[in-house]
């Protein structure tokens, strides 16, 4: 009982934070929430808030109820063309990039020759603004002086970039180049991590290398795959650089980003009608992205 005691006596209590402890870390922890309250969660309310009412910047905030929402679906010509182009955008980045994307990563960690200059040259767009990739899609797609043109020839060149039934093409694959060297370090890094005993053992049993990586390496991959599709959804979604780069977002290259933006700081300034397409691109996001999650998380406690 003695040595039991004394042994009792000298185990350290809960710690007692001084101060100065609580100073810190209410600095540590009380700055990025402020921050994050003020330039994240702060805008976002007030857009749902101006999003029921008509404000054009300098007069009086006017409560304008379901109007905007009602002229933004019925009357508002430019909107359902630009959704139709953000879902394009992801279907485009969703089963083009990420995929091609996966085929790369697995390429190059079997580590063929040169791997370590493919990898450098796939991830040199990624380190660039989708903003200089429309200023480098303009070069070579420009109708008069671009590089393609120049390539192909012909008396009458192709307008790659004012056509409307090309341009958003053109931008698509200009956004794939720079959305798959992402994917393919992600995926990269999630195949350096899986235990090379799967894969033997695998083998041993006969399973050829396709069916390796389909039946035991892709399931191991569940979270990069999760980050690939959150990732890919938010990057269709924000589009906007690449596309006010080449024609400002206008003559088929309509976003739902572009068309906030020229209502709220535009020459209308309708920063009530632009909050609520912020708005409707925010729960659209927020859609998908819930979705996928609850799926995968789903599929992670079935395993």
């Amino acid at each position: 009982m003695p040595n039991l005691s004394a042994r009792r006596a000298r185990r350290p209590g809960p710690r007692r934070y001084t101060r100065r402890d609580r100073l810190v870390l209410g600095v540590l922890l009380g700055l990025p929430i402020l921050l994050d309250l003020a330039l994240i969660w702060g805008p976002t309310f007030a857009s749902v808030g101006l999003s029921f009412t008509t404000w054009d910047g300098i007069g009086d905030i006017r409560w304008a109820g379901l109007r905007n929402y009602d002229h933004l679906f019925t009357g508002y010509p430019q909107f359902w063309p630009a959704v139709r182009h953000n879902l394009l955008w992801l279907a485009f980045l969703g089963l083009l990039a990420a995929p091609f994307g996966l085929l790369l990563a697995v390429l190059i960690d079997r580590r063929v020759r040169f791997s370590r200059f493919y990898q450098s040259t796939l991830y040199m767009p990624v380190v660039l603004s989708l903003a200089v990739v429309g200023f480098i899609a303009q070069l070579i797609l420009s109708r008069d002086q671009g590089a393609l043109n120049a390539v192909l020839g012909g008396e009458n060149p192709t307008d790659w970039l004012g056509n409307p039934g090309l341009n958003i093409w053109m931008v698509l694959l200009a956004a794939c180049w720079r959305h798959t060297g992402y994917v393919m370090i992600l995926y990269l890094a999630g195949l350096k991590s899986v235990d090379p005993g799967l894969k033997e053992a695998a083998a041993l049993d006969g399973a050829s290398a396709r069916q390796t990586f389909f039946r035991v390496v892709l399931p191991t991959l569940r979270p990069v795959n999760v980050i690939v599709g959150v990732i890919t959804v938010i990057e269709s979604l924000r589009a906007f650089d690449i596309v006010y780069a080449v024609n400002k977002g206008r003559n088929g290259l309509e976003l739902l980003s572009v068309l906030v933006t020229d209502n709220i700081i535009g020459e209308a300034s309708r920063i009530g009608f632009g909050s609520a397409l912020a708005v409707v691109l925010l729960l659209v996001s927020l859609g998908f992205i819930v979705t996928y999650l609850v799926q995968e998380l789903r599929g992670e406690r079935r395993q």
